[in-house]
């Protein structure tokens, strides 16, 4: 390997400095300066040179990706506890929090307090040694908490590096990690799809996320850092809490959305009002407004009582409750193709809001809480945005309500509809189904599957806002000219786009058959398909039964498959995506009598192998073996690479064989 030269290590390091800063100006910031595309060419030649001359510094934007699969997650003590605060639920509790704080100061005199929105998230303390991110911990019990560094990196509002302001020898910096609420519906509704329990709200998505020991997992969420608190420090001093908010904001720490320093109690609920009525506008959930005295010597002064400090309190918003009507339900269609039931209200004012529909989740919920169309319910806006049904007032029944089943055809596109077995999703499975198009086309056209560069979130977006586009078969009667009138392209862009549209049109059957999204059909499942299958046509009107007599497929595959070829609104798709020049080879099929090297073998890899993790991940697959993310007893072989994680440990521990990835090669007959 190569080593760096000075004008490598200069290079690296103003790649590192230069995409941390639009890192900051994206996700921090939310004022983009230069576009996705310029951002990723960086990315790219940070990574190749890093992998070249194997020099990567410790604040690389490339460190965020995730890390391998911990067993655990190791215990931190808090330098300074992590206390909880003491809340007040009226303005009036509030007022006696101000002179609760005056006569433990013996003092008349208006207090300075800053006044920020509470949000609903987890708790994080992060701890910078020298500048440098060193260690993120949970809240825990207050005293101790768990050591998620890994997941934490992976939020890219998180510096990895204090690159601006005076810089401390070591310093806790706490606040609340969160989930917009658009990205935890989405998230709920991937989970819906996937037939996995949804999550109750942003807060407990959160907290599910950081707690991953994959943080791979981490990384694929969305999550955000709100900063707003210090504990232990060592070569910087604050005097209050207003110039530690504006060291964090010149460090380029996010900050609260609403942060204001006032005098005296009046002024603080003035704030605090000013944040109840803008809270509905929030992209967050905000459950109330946090009121702290700003001066540092006071804070000292006025100390803490049990596990809560004196010299702050939390007011807590009222809840946003209604009762009304339900005048219908109606069975709506997400952007993935799972179909959930929307309540039709009477309307009603809550919270300042007129509220005409509710989510009813699913049919499971239905049926648990006994909801009929024509029943009286009391609904909350749960978030302060999101509507549901929290209960049905059953006195108030007169008879005529109505039971409502779950649909057997899809009501936008008429195609069947799938229960997940066991599951709590219902889901349409038509290809054409207007309601998922551009969720499946953003899966068609990904990196994994028909690996169309430039067919990015925001150009699958304009595209179709543009007409373009209605169903990813479009994708391949788009026309430079056309894209040329668009304002995210010119000359090259749109050339580049055309060119990789036309090198999709050769592809493997197993990238194809991912592309498809067809309910519970992986990778590993389409690859699975792909070896036992010569060709595409070898899976039309295919019944479970033939799918199941694959080892590995279970009979929900095996079901989800089957009702996929014998629609046939989707064969005339894939005949139409022949006629357009799909040609489809397929390198894994192998023949009954042929026995491939690793058949029947699991393999774990860990560390850094000498060839890219995921191309090795394939070729096993490829060899009849199985790549796995995790260890456990059923795993064959673990292949040791440089700098391994905890996945050694528990080889170790659970007798696994462990050998190199020379050894590797060898078992593959040299095919490495």
């Amino acid at each position: 390997m190569d080593k760096p030269s000075a004008n490598i290590k200069h290079e690296i390091g103003k790649l590192v400095k230069d995409l941390n800063y639009h890192c900051y100006r994206y996700y921090v910031l939310d004022a983009p300066e230069i576009s996705d595309a310029e951002y990723d060419k960086q990315y790219r030649r940070l990574k190749e040179l890093e992998e070249k001359y194997n020099y990567v510094l410790p604040d690389s934007p490339t460190q965020r990706v995730g890390a391998p699969a911990l067993d655990r997650f190791e215990k931190v003590k808090h330098t300074e506890p992590m206390l909880s605060l003491d809340n007040a639920f009226s303005h009036e509790e509030v007022r006696e929090f101000d002179e609760r704080v005056k006569k433990l100061l013996k003092s008349d005199q208006d207090v300075d307090y800053t006044v920020e929105p509470k949000y609903d998230g987890l708790a994080m303390e992060l701890t910078y040694k020298n500048g440098i991110l060193f260690k993120a911990s949970t809240r825990g019990d207050g005293y101790e908490g768990e050591d998620v560094t890994v997941n934490i990196k992976t939020i890219k509002a998180v510096p990895l590096k204090i690159e601006a302001g005076d810089i401390p020898e070591e310093i806790d910096i706490r606040g609340e990690v969160y989930m917009d609420i658009r990205e935890f519906e989405a998230l709920n509704m991937e989970r819906e799809k996937a037939g996995e329990p949804v999550f109750a709200n942003p807060r407990n998505a959160a907290a599910g996320s950081i707690r991953q020991l994959d943080s791979s997992i981490t990384a694929g969420r969305k999550l955000h850092l709100a900063c707003y608190g210090i504990g232990a420090a060592k070569g910087i001093a604050f005097k209050s809490q207003w110039e530690f908010i504006t060291w964090l904001r010149n460090a380029r720490f996010p900050v609260p959305a609403i942060i204001k320093l006032v005098k005296g109690i009046d002024k603080a609920i003035d704030v605090i009002k000013e944040i109840e009525e803008k809270r509905n506008g929030f992209p967050f959930e905000a459950d109330g407004a946090v009121i702290k005295v700003n001066d540092f010597e006071l804070q000292k002064a006025l100390g803490v009582k049990t596990r809560e400090p004196r010299w702050a309190t939390a007011y807590k918003f009222p809840a946003h409750r209604g009762i009304t009507k339900i005048r219908n339900i109606i069975a709506s269609v997400g952007r993935t193709g799972t179909i959930t039931p929307v309540a039709s209200l009477e309307t009603v004012r809550i919270g300042g809001v007129n509220v005409s529909n509710s989510t009813l989740h699913n049919w499971d919920e239905i049926e648990r809480k006994d909801i009929r169309v024509g029943d009286t319910v009391v609904v909350e806006r749960a978030g302060d945005v999101i509507p549901h049904v929290v209960e049905v007032i059953k006195d108030k029944r007169t008879g005529t309500e109505k039971h409502f089943s779950p649909p057997e055809k899809c009501p936008v596109c008429g195609s069947a509809v799938e229960r997940d077995e066991g599951g709590v999703a219902y889901r349409c499975i038509g290809l054409n189904c207007a309601a998922q198009v551009q969720q499946r086309i953003g899966h068609y056209v990904s990196r994994a599957a028909m690996d169309i560069e430039g067919l990015g979130e925001k150009n699958v977006e304009l595209l179709y806002s543009k007409g373009l586009i209605r169903h990813f078969v479009d994708i391949y009667r788009l026309k430079k000219e056309d894209l040329l009138k668009l304002p995210r392209f010119a000359e090259k862009s749109a050339q580049n786009l055309i060119d990789a549209i036309e090198k999709s049109k050769h592809t493997t059957l197993a990238r194809f058959l991912y592309s498809l999204g067809i309910i519970h059909v992986g990778e590993y499942a389409a690859k699975l398909l792909a070896r036992n299958f010569p060709d595409l046509d070898g899976l039309y009107n295919i019944t479970p039964e033939r799918i199941m007599e694959i080892k590995q497929m279970g009979e929900k595959t095996a079901d989800s498959i089957s009702l996929f070829f014998n629609d046939e609104e989707n064969l005339r798709t894939l005949e139409v995506l022949k006629s357009f020049g799909v040609k489809i080879t397929n390198p894994d099929f192998k023949k009954p009598e042929e026995k491939l090297p690793l058949e029947g073998l699991t393999f774990v890899i860990t560390g850094t192998l000498p060839k890219a993790r995921n191309e090795v991940e394939e070729l096993i697959e490829r060899m009849g073996g199985h790549a796995s993310g995790s260890v456990s007893k059923s795993t064959s072989y673990l292949v040791l690479g440089e700098g391994p994680g905890s996945k050694l440990k528990k080889a170790q521990s659970l007798g696994v064989k462990i050998i190199s990835y020379e050894e590797l090669a060898e078992m593959l007959g040299g095919k490495n």
